[in-house]
């Protein structure tokens, strides 16, 4: 299998390729007999955005064979307009003040079966449709939307890729600062404040810092503990571009950290490499994972990875695909996962490395190209 670097460049924000939005309505359309459906109702703000372009906070879409209803409310009017203008998407805009679930239903008067996105519609909400908005069947549906969000096409890689090298570039900047032995909380903040001034338009999550012991805690959160010498510290962070996110771990030895944390580090960074080494389009994710919790084990750490191998990447920090050893799920290319095992050990500390990876029909590209040797200075 072969892992590749930089296959294509990263761009600076203001000149990422553009997008295909208005060719996912199509595909949209294509899956809704197989959902059972003649018309789906979009209500989580992430599938709208990714179906309309729209990056507002109420936004409601109907799709059905023949038509395209996007429905929002007065502080969207011109926001929605020209978004959904600038994405090429053909979509008749209405401003409700009732709620979008009332002109969304209306627009969908004479379906047979509509669909409601499950994992977004709350319980009171679809009492609601079923009692007083729509005559005809509901039907729950689950992942449509997702299922085509899966495979990334080149402008959604090309954003990844540019995030993932904002990290990159705000971690080379600001890594020598923990000899200083600054706090966690204080190192959170300068490289988030780093991945900002290179140009992220947000954090793609709460930067974990995690030193010494805390480390051992695989979603600490950062503290005023100091950094000291002879510390494993765990950096998990991402940089949000244009919608897009990133996400890397790199774990950093401060100074002399012994024999078996020395260890720890050896043997998560070839645990790693095998999983990064394993990904390939038609590869069970399960297998991924299987190659990283394999060498873990025979270090005799197996209890100590205490969670799954990675996840995909993309609108949102943690989406589908998901890597682990209950996943179903078989890798294809243009897929964005996570491979992060990790080693947490209350008496040691903590290790875990991640790179994010575009998968391909070959293998994978890195998309994280942030050093991973482990000592600092």
């Amino acid at each position: 299998m072969t892992v590749t670097e930089n296959a294509t460049p990263a761009y600076p924000p203001g000149e990422l390729p553009a997008m295909d939005v208005a060719g996912r309505l199509d595909r949209l359309r294509g899956a809704l007999d197989g959902a059972g459906v003649d018309g789906l109702v979009v209500s989580d703000l992430t599938n709208v955005r990714y179906l309309t372009g729209f990056t507002g906070s109420a936004g409601m879409l109907l799709v059905d064979a023949h038509r395209t209803v996007f429905v929002t409310d007065g502080r969207y009017t011109t926001q929605s307009a020209q978004q959904l203008g600038d994405a090429g998407v053909q979509a008749e805009i209405e401003i409700s003040a009732e709620g979008p679930e009332v002109a969304v239903a209306a627009a969908a008067a004479g379906l047979g079966r509509l669909g409601l996105e499950a994992d977004s519609v709350s319980w009171g909400s679809q009492l609601r449709w079923a009692g007083e908005l729509f005559e005809g069947e509901l039907v729950p549906t689950t992942g449509v939307v997702e299922e085509l969000r899966l495979v990334k096409d080149a402008g959604e890689a090309a954003r990844i890729r540019s995030a993932c090298a904002l990290a990159d570039a705000a971690l080379e900047e600001v890594r020598g600062r923990l000899a200083d032995g600054p706090t966690e909380r204080e190192f959170a903040r300068e490289l988030e404040a780093a991945m900002m001034r290179r140009g992220a338009d947000d954090l793609s999550f709460d930067t974990i810092v995690a030193s010494g012991p805390n480390g051992a805690r695989p979603h600490h959160h950062p503290s005023d503990r100091r950094v000291a010498e002879g510390d494993l510290v765990v950096l998990d962070f991402g940089a949000l571009l244009d919608g897009y996110h990133s996400d890397m771990t790199r774990a950093v030895a401060v100074g002399d950290v012994g024999p078996d944390r020395r260890r720890m580090l050896r043997v998560v960074a070839e645990a790693q490499a095998a999983g990064v080494e394993a990904v390939r389009a038609g590869v069970e994710a399960a297998e991924v994972d299987r190659a990283c919790r394999e060498l873990i084990a025979e270090a005799g750490w197996g209890e100590a990875f205490l969670h799954g191998t990675g996840h995909g990447v993309g609108l949102d920090i943690h989406e589908a695909p998901r890597v682990s050893n209950r996943s179903t799920a078989t890798l294809g290319a243009g897929h964005v996962v996570t491979v992060e095992p990790g080693v947490y050990l209350p008496e040691l500390g903590g290790v875990r490395i991640e790179d994010t990876v575009l998968v391909t029909d070959s293998g994978c590209d890195r998309l994280t190209l942030a050093p991973k040797e482990p000592q600092l200075g």
